[in-house]
């Protein structure tokens, strides 16, 4: 049985964590930053600090800067609003705006 080489010592291991825990801007700057710093590619970084348990992905944005918000999770809104506990799957099947202007309209 052969050794698996490992890509990261236990001390860039530790520092990549350590630059990643601190960081100050934004996720995909710092992991550029750090792969940059250490020779690797970014999916590199993301995935050793994936496996170390500290990276997290940033919450999706719609253009105007909201996050973004399912069909699905409208419909739950709207039934648990109403006091439906069935599902209500039929209801996905309305453009994303009626389900906005519906739920907006319940209050």
């Amino acid at each position: 049985m052969t050794d698996k080489t490992k890509n990261y010592t236990d001390e860039q291991t530790a520092e990549i964590v350590a630059l990643y825990e601190a960081r100050e801007t934004d996720n995909k700057t710092i992991v550029a930053s750090i792969a940059e710093q250490f020779g690797k590619t970014t999916r590199s970084v993301i995935a050793k600090l994936s496996r170390e348990g500290v990276y997290h992905t940033e919450t999706r944005k719609t253009k105007t800067g909201e996050p973004v918000i399912t069909k699905a999770e409208l419909v739950r809104n709207i039934a648990t609003m109403v006091g439906i506990e069935d599902d209500v799957e039929s209801l996905t099947k309305a453009t994303k705006h009626d389900l906005q202007a519906l739920l907006k309209a319940l209050g």
